[in-house]
């Protein structure tokens, strides 16, 4: 009979898995994007600025992990963990640098948020004389995902040019254009009118390289002097004031973006029904009597319970007396008494 294999107890059926080790951190590019600091190529230029500290310490790498634990400085600012992503619809004025400095000076687009914002940063950028919707958002990976040419989602704008041209020339740009050695995608120009020597286009693409719209018309012999961004992607600018700015609900942003990044459901604060109301059921819940014996109420104060059946009363039984027709029940005395005969059947006090 051959040698049986002796069993390896670590294999045997009912024993449990060993425990995974800790999930390690994340890269402390990735983590401080996250958090809304800026992209990670943008960490990265902080980094080597020694702009970033990482328990008193000045970061040198961007490889460095960190779980959110330690105590991390920007710029000698502390650093909050990560919010839920959240992101905001704005109406960019002309004029504003979208950026959070700006080397000569100018005034930044940030400066001009409301002051309850948190710390964002914009998806994609508009230049300096370009007006028009931007999102903002609190999360890196968020803006970086939505700004990828992969993600598939197109910008709209609406063009004023100098100059004279036709559809048929517009259509050329279906081919995308060339700009600085790099060939564009897709742009799909349409003419909506020539205004004297203005023409207003509607332009669509989804790459969104630098100045785009502006040097693919600078190809037909066209100036562009206004462009507004109407949209990005499924977001609108509507009617939304210049300078205004809207937040966009989880709900919303959860079922437009939630295959790109994970937004954990925010719970609902629980609230205690006012006073007066119809909010709470226990107050037309019918309470046993008891009970209220117990809390004192009513005329079961002190606790005694209602009798099942009342008492009989101690008094004598009533004497059932006939009416002057003989018949039980009639009314005997009073205004309304039926006179009484004598056994004669006359009158009482006649003769």
């Amino acid at each position: 009979m051959p040698d049986m294999q002796k069993r390896d107890p670590s294999k045997s059926k009912g024993q449990s898995k060993p425990k995974l080790a800790d999930k390690p951190g994340d890269r402390i590019a990735k983590f401080l994007a996250r958090v809304g600091v800026g992209s990670r190529r943008d960490v990265e230029r902080m980094i080597d600025d020694g702009r970033v500290k990482v328990n008193g310490k000045v970061l040198t790498t961007p490889a460095f992990k960190v779980t959110g634990k330690e105590k991390i400085l920007v710029d000698n600012a502390p650093v909050e963990a990560p919010d839920i992503p959240r992101m905001w619809r704005y109406h960019k004025p002309d004029g504003l640098v979208t950026s959070h400095k700006d080397e000569q000076g100018r005034r930044t687009m940030f400066e001009a948020l409301p002051t309850n914002m948190p710390r964002v940063i914009s998806v994609g950028r508009l230049d300096l004389t370009s007006e028009g919707l931007i999102l903002l958002t609190n999360d890196g990976e968020l803006a970086r995902a939505l700004e990828l040419p992969s993600t598939g989602w197109s910008r709209r704008y609406r063009a004023r040019a100098y100059g004279k041209v036709t559809q048929e020339q517009l259509d050329t740009l279906k081919k995308g254009v060339v700009i600085d050695g790099i060939p564009t995608g897709e742009i799909i120009a349409t003419l909506d009118r020539q205004q004297g020597d203005n023409a207003w286009i509607n332009v669509t693409l989804h790459d969104g390289k630098n100045r785009e719209v502006r040097r693919a018309l600078e190809t037909l012999d066209l100036k562009v002097n206004r462009l507004i961004r109407v949209s990005f992607g499924p977001y609108m600018l509507g009617d939304l004031g210049k300078g205004a700015c809207e937040e966009i609900k989880t709900r919303v942003l959860r079922d437009q973006v939630g295959h790109l990044i994970d937004i954990p459901e925010e719970k609902s604060p629980t609230r205690k029904p006012k006073r007066g109301s119809y909010a709470s059921a226990k107050r037309f819940q019918k309470k046993p009597k008891d009970e209220n014996a117990a809390k004192g109420r009513g005329k079961f104060a002190k606790g005694s319970a209602k009798p099942a059946s009342k008492p009989k009363s101690k008094r004598p039984a009533k004497k059932i007396v006939g009416n002057a027709y003989g018949k039980p029940g009639g009314k005997t005395s009073g205004k309304y008494a039926p006179r009484s005969h004598g056994k004669s059947g006359q009158r009482k006090g006649k003769t």
